[in-house]
């Protein structure tokens, strides 16, 4: 039943059947090259076998192999077997979904991050105004930011004024009509943060990346911002509502 959900769930599930030890286990779970292995036990034996399945993964290199378990497994076993490497114990009464759910999520944490998944830094911070001139009394006059200059982008719709702030920006957002992006997020929300926008590179090989993972983009391909800029932006569904950009600077344009 378990094995059917997971399919269902998108899963490719290699199902080994009763009563295997842990080496079997084990050497079939090398051999198919799989990400996870789920463990039941019912015999009350699985404070001895569901360790030794651990221990004969790390023997075999394969220690990368996620483990997971259920079964009959009093509440009482479960820090122990946690501690022994068992990432999860699911206790009868727990849904499917649940146990699919915590699988990819799991997967997905395990992943080993490759050059081009930490962003360099914040490239700067995007703030929706009114009026830039207006907003520049209290960012120039109140904070004393020194102001870089100002770029209209007639793609985006969009005027822009670029305050450095050590080594990232404050970026106040125009908008060039009434019916721009900028014009239709102060309408709905009010002037404010608009967007955080970090600095990558590979912005490609990283827009392709993210929607591999499931993530939703507003941008498939980069196109052209400011500052001569690649950008793309993530959807705010796929990052709990926050609006987030991704850009790349050339050599002659790159922020310092």
């Amino acid at each position: 039943m378990i094995a059917q959900a997971l399919r269902d769930a998108g899963m490719e599930v290699i199902y080994t059947g009763l009563r295997q030890s842990p080496e079997q286990i084990v050497a079939s779970a090398i051999q198919e090259d799989v990400d996870c292995i789920g463990l039941s036990c019912l015999s009350g034996a699985h404070n001895e076998l569901f360790p030794e399945v651990v221990r004969l993964l790390e023997e075999q290199d394969a220690g990368d192999i996620l483990v997971v378990g259920g079964g009959v497994i009093p509440a009482e076993d479960i820090p122990f077997l946690e501690s022994k490497g068992i990432r999860k114990i699911f206790t009868p009464g727990t849904s499917t979904k649940d146990t699919a759910d915590f699988i990819r999520f799991a997967l997905n944490k395990n992943k080993k991050p490759s050059p081009m998944q930490t962003p360099k830094k914040i490239a700067h911070i995007g703030i929706a105004v009114l009026s830039i001139e207006e907003s520049l009394l209290f960012y120039q006059g109140q904070l004393g930011l020194v102001l870089e200059g100002i770029e209209s982008v007639e793609s985006e719709q969009v005027r822009v004024a670029f305050l450095r702030v050590g080594e990232t920006r404050i970026e106040l957002l125009e908008s060039l009509s009434q019916d721009g992006p900028i014009a239709k997020f102060i309408e709905k929300r009010g002037a404010g943060i608009h967007h955080i926008a970090l600095e990558v590179e590979h912005i490609e090989e990283r827009l392709a990346e993210l929607k591999e993972n499931g993530l939703q983009l507003i941008h498939e391909q980069p196109k052209e911002g400011a500052h001569g800029a690649q950008i793309a932006f993530i959807h705010p569904k796929s990052s709990g509502g926050a609006l987030f950009e991704l850009c790349q600077y050339d050599s002659e344009h790159k922020e310092d």
